[in-house]
């Protein structure tokens, strides 16, 4: 079975000319496509005839929302939901003034095995397909009725271990005749594939890369993220210029800060340092806590001197807002917490 919502218009056309139909019948079914129907049925434009073809050699990935979590501070909402294979990933919808941003998962899991977080306490369970990451973006869209205008490539799994994937995502969500989600409104987040980057580069996409460095110091940031075992930090920052070279976009760091670890004037200077030539924006991140350990965020004074330090020493850095803070609106926990699978699954 195809998977069709994975597919671009170009092979949709010609899904359906080999079934005889006219190249119109294709774009009238992407359209529906990114209109998020799950059925064929809901396609009314188009044959019953084309439409039982379409149910004989296709399917479209649609999910099933098995809980919704929805913030009483500021109305956040976590999403898990579950794919096709009974596996659960998670989202989270953020209202912001300019308008509604999603945070989505890219893998089932993670195999980057970061220390602060989540999602990797459980290792990798497969990819996403491009279709399962557009349908966490309609299926958000249809239950609050809302248009979603920002995407953030942020939540379970590393975009750039799913490579061809994440791209071909791009390509379809920025679609004119799909969800038409500027490029220059997505941000795709990695905690440091130094190949993907430079493969990503080549590809010239307007997004906003952002990379999660946490430390400027290799033997903390090793100890954070197994990842600087393979490429350290000159090998990203290295990559990271040629990327910014060759797309001329501004990078966004992220900078989990942890109570005792990476907090510190040292680590501030030292971040200054290593950061220098390159056009960012550091992005200061209070570390959400996770049971399975025992980093902790520093007091709110704490991460001000730390920010203060930052911007005395020329960087632009801002402390990252706080959404959905009763609903644990950080990705990972609420899969890890319902176990994985769907429990009726």
């Amino acid at each position: 079975m195809t998977d069709i919502k994975s597919l671009d218009l170009s092979e949709i056309e010609n899904l359906i000319t080999e079934m005889g139909e006219p190249k119109f019948r294709a774009t009238q079914i992407f359209k529906w496509l990114h209109l998020g129907v799950d059925s064929f049925d809901e396609m009314t434009d188009i044959s019953l005839k084309l439409r039982e073809r379409l149910k004989e050699s296709c399917y479209i990935a649609s999910l099933k929302i098995v809980r919704r979590l929805i913030s009483r501070i500021d109305g956040t909402v976590k999403y898990l939901y579950e794919l096709r294979d009974g596996e659960t990933i998670e989202s989270v919808l953020m209202k912001y003034e300019h308008g509604y941003s999603l945070c989505i998962s890219t893998q089932v899991g993670c195999r980057m095995g970061c220390g602060f977080c989540a999602t990797g306490l459980g290792g990798l369970v497969r990819d996403l397909t491009p279709s399962e990451m557009l349908a966490q973006i309609t299926t958000a869209q249809k239950d609050q009725n809302v248009r979603i205008s920002n995407v953030v490539m942020m939540g379970m799994g590393e975009p750039l271990d799913n490579f061809e994937a994440s791209v071909k995502f791009l390509q379809l969500v920025s679609h004119p005749k799909g969800l038409n989600i500027g490029l220059r409104h997505i941000s795709l987040s990695t905690s440091g594939v130094v190949t993907g980057i430079e493969k990503l580069s080549d590809y010239g996409f307007p997004i906003t890369l952002s990379v999660s460095l946490h430390s400027p110091f290799d033997n903390i940031r090793t100890d954070m993220m197994p990842v600087n075992k393979k490429w350290n930090i000159d090998a990203l920052l290295s990559a990271c210029k040629t990327y910014q070279k060759k797309t001329t976009r501004r990078i966004s760091f992220e900078y989990a800060l942890i109570e005792g670890k990476n907090d510190t004037k040292e680590c501030a200077e030292e971040l200054a340092h290593k950061l220098k030539g390159i056009m960012c924006h550091i992005n200061l991140i209070p570390v959400n806590p996770v049971k399975e350990n025992d980093n902790r965020s520093p007091d709110k004074n704490k991460i001000l001197k730390f920010k203060n330090w930052l911007t005395d020493l020329g960087l632009n850095a801002t402390v990252r807002r706080t959404l959905g803070a009763d609903i644990n609106a950080s990705c990972g926990q609420l899969r890890r917490r319902e176990g994985g699978k769907s429990s009726d699954s």
